[in-house]
């Protein structure tokens, strides 16, 4: 993925990346390294002919119209460059300008903002007191690092409640050694500066330049990781020790994979944050206050693992590693602490100020939207669940993106419409459970026959199901399975246990695969089966878990007959639908559905509870976890809209949720205190305690953590798989 979503955005981010290879070369990385002084870059021209810099800025001052969202897409690509020169604390300063209230400031200092003529930069925090006296501002103090201050014509300042545009030469700028050499910052001083009320900012608050900052610096520390990931994966796959590629090394793919997981996060909040501005949202600080914790530190976190993949080249000034490394310090560091940040995100949510992940559709779905809210009233109106059941199974409204019969044939945005008319009519579906797995592969993969002996009781949540696939010998490693069929009159006889197995004790059905020729290799020779549970042979035996609950079993088969007509797919090709179904099985429980402990669940623990410093830190850091993960689903979404396959993406979404869902629920048990010792059901302890300890499964089924990796490093990274034994 990139910031951008929609073809606009993507055709910009193919400019503007095109731009930076032509015009930011590795020789002006190293000039601007090399040199003693900050200089403008020579492709400063080229870049204003452009428009890039009043991109987001009003046509009646010389912008193109567009919004922070289109210039995050461009922060974006000239972060991946790690661009040189005062782009970045330009458009922030314009950014800033425009936020005004005052029409004759905005007019006097945009337009030269915007076409470049004139450059800016922003001083995010200082000790700059003023007098006013007689209508002007009188300014002094000083302000120890800003970003750009060097090559700025106009420095936006803090002095006292007020904010100020001051022309650079009535200041005393004084370079100071920085960190990022490439983009350098400067102390301001400031001497009893006089300001005019042209050029007093009235309207903007200090918030407001902090939520700015945060949002661009956000879309810019995105394509600092969006780089370093890319390096430091393409370095893994040519880089060879012990014979073979460092990428084929389970502990450095699994550090490329959580690297890409952060870019990702880090994309998807500051791409939030920037349409939240836009949108003038009431919750934008809650959006920005979320990319200033989740993108600058991934930034930070990305160029030091990429280091570490990139081994001693990676520590070397001829590598340009060590330039994004200072690039992302630098942006955190100007940010301000992420503490700080995370605390603010805490209180923002606690107080009611979270940001709500929705999918809003254009007018133009209204019509579709009218029928189907029409439709569910009717559905809605008959009370006897069980007839509702019915009649939603056997119109398609359980599985409506599945073709007629059995479904309804719907495309991306009426599903969403679907959805979200289901919900404001409190109108449930047959919850399919373990079934809503097999579905689609028993459309893709079953005879007529089948289909409709099973798909229809299935769909009005008639039928349980229960998964045979682990074995004690095979769990992530599936294919290793050794129950066998063989070939009997009318059918085969099942042998063999399977274990894990959820709801098994109140299942009628269970879907099974099973090795029908032992000879094959080892992804062949499976045979795909639906085994009726209360055949004999069958022995269901509970097991209890963490919880003290059974959700699990244990199953036996002793040469359990189950007739030809049971066999899904063709006979010694079952590890194809299995594929099919373990996929299904991903997607489900990427997408949530109170499996866990959540971001709600979190803010109702702490709901009017005092937070001392180290807790508002700890919760608003889960909380901006949360959101992030959330925001990668509304993203995944949106590209299925647009007819994008999310791909692999499930397992990213499937991971963090999971990995979150764990830490929310060890997070509240332990801050509970004493209370945590006890184990009276149905108290909050209670409660909390069995989400805590549930939470221990949820990294091991559906594909445990490190399977998951694997997934996302291979397919999404393309890493290099794992040698197969004895290779």
């Amino acid at each position: 993925m990139a910031i951008g979503l929609t073809e606009e955005h993507e055709a910009l981010a193919e400019s503007v990346r095109g731009f930076a290879e032509r015009y930011v070369p590795e020789a002006v990385v190293r000039t601007a390294l090399e040199a003693d002084a900050e200089t403008r870059p020579p492709f400063w021209p080229a870049l204003a002919e452009q428009g890039l810099l009043g991109l987001h800025l009003p046509e009646e001052h010389g912008g193109q119209g567009y919004g922070l969202l289109e210039l995050a897409v461009v922060l974006e690509e000239l972060g991946r460059a790690a661009a040189p020169g005062p782009f970045l604390p330009t458009v922030l300063a314009s950014s800033v300008v425009a936020a005004s209230d005052d029409a004759k400031v905005r007019a006097g200092l945009l337009p030269g903002l915007a076409d470049g003529s004139v450059t800016g930069a922003v001083a995010l925090t200082g000790s700059l007191t003023a007098v006013r006296e007689d209508g002007v501002l009188t300014v002094t103090g000083s302000a120890e690092a800003v970003l750009g201050a060097s090559l700025a014509d106009v420095v936006v300042l803090p002095a006292g409640d007020e904010w100020v545009a001051v022309d650079a030469a009535d200041l005393t700028v004084t370079p100071v050694e920085s960190l990022d050499r490439v983009r350098r910052v400067a102390r301001v001083e400031a001497d009893g500066v006089r300001v005019t009320a042209d050029r007093v900012l009235s309207g903007v608050t200090a918030r407001r330049v902090a939520d700015l900052a945060a949002t661009l610096f956000g879309a810019e520390a995105a394509g600092l990781s969006g780089w370093l990931v890319d390096t430091a994966s393409e370095y893994a796959k040519v880089r060879e020790q012990f014979g073979r590629p460092i990428g084929q090394f389970q502990g450095v793919k699994h550090k490329a994979a959580r690297m890409l997981i952060a870019a990702e996060q880090s994309r998807a909040a500051a791409w939030d944050a920037a349409r939240a501005l836009d949108e003038g949202s009431e919750q934008a600080g809650f959006a920005a206050a979320v990319s200033a914790v989740t993108a600058a530190d991934a930034g930070v976190r990305t160029a030091r693992d990429a280091i570490q993949i990139l081994g001693g080249i990676g520590f070397t000034w001829e590598h340009d590693a060590h330039v994004y490394l200072r690039r992302a310090l630098t942006l955190r560091a100007l940010l301000g602490s992420s503490k700080e940040w995370a605390a603010r995100v805490a209180a923002l949510a606690l107080a009611g100020g979270r940001r709500e992940v929705e999918l809003e559709l254009s007018e133009d779905t209204r019509p579709l939207r009218e029928r189907v809210r029409a439709e569910i009233a009717e559905l809605a109106a008959v009370e006897d669940r069980t007839e509702r059941n019915r009649r939603m199974g056997d119109d398609g409204w359980t599985v409506p993106h599945f073709p007629r019969p059995w479904g309804r044939g719907a495309g991306p945005v009426e599903q969403i419409l679907i959805q979200q008319e289901l919900r404001a009519a409190k109108v449930k579906a047959p919850n399919l459970v373990i079934g809503a797995w097999l579905v689609p592969s028993l459309v893709r993969y079953g005879t007529e026959e089948q289909k409709e002996r099973f798909l229809r009781p299935t769909l009005r949540g008639e039928l349980v199901w229960c998964q045979l696939f682990s074995e004690p010998g095979a769990g992530s490693d599936l294919a290793s399975l050794s129950m066998r069929a063989e070939r009997v009159e009318g059918g085969w006889r099942l042998t063999g246990q399977k274990i894990w197995t959820s709801v098994a004790q109140f299942a009628q059905w269970g879907f099974c695969i099973a090795r029908t020729d032992p000879s094959a290799p080892k992804h062949d020779g499976i045979t795909y089966f639906l085994v009726d549970m209360k055949a004999e042979g069958v022995d269901v035996r509970p097991l209890r878990e963490l919880t003290g609950e059974a959700i699990f079993n244990e199953v036996f088969l002793d040469e359990v007959f189950v007739p030809d007509d049971c066999v899904v797919g063709e006979v010694d090709q079952g590890w194809q639908v299995a594929r099919n179904t373990l996929s299904n099985e991903r997607v489900s429980l990427s997408t949530g559905g109170g499996l866990g402990m959540g971001v709600p669940e979190l803010l109702d623990f702490f709901k009017g509870r005092d937070l001392d410093a180290v807790a508002a830190t700890e919760v608003g850091a889960l909380v901006a976890q949360g959101q992030s993960i959330d925001l990668l689903g509304l993203r995944t979404t949106l590209k299925q809209l647009n007819g994008v396959e999310p791909g692999a993406e499930s397992s990213v979404r499937k991971l963090l949720g999971v990995q979150f869902n764990q830490e929310v629920a060890d997070y509240c048990w332990a801050a509970q205190g004493v209370a945590a010792t006890t184990e009276v059901p149905l108290t909050e302890s209670g409660i909390v305690a069995r989400a805590m300890l549930f939470s221990r499964a949820m990294t091991i089924y559906g594909g445990t953590t490190e399977v998951q990796l694997n997934i996302i490093g291979e397919r999404l990274l393309g890493l290099p798989r794992d040698p197969e034994p004895g290779k």
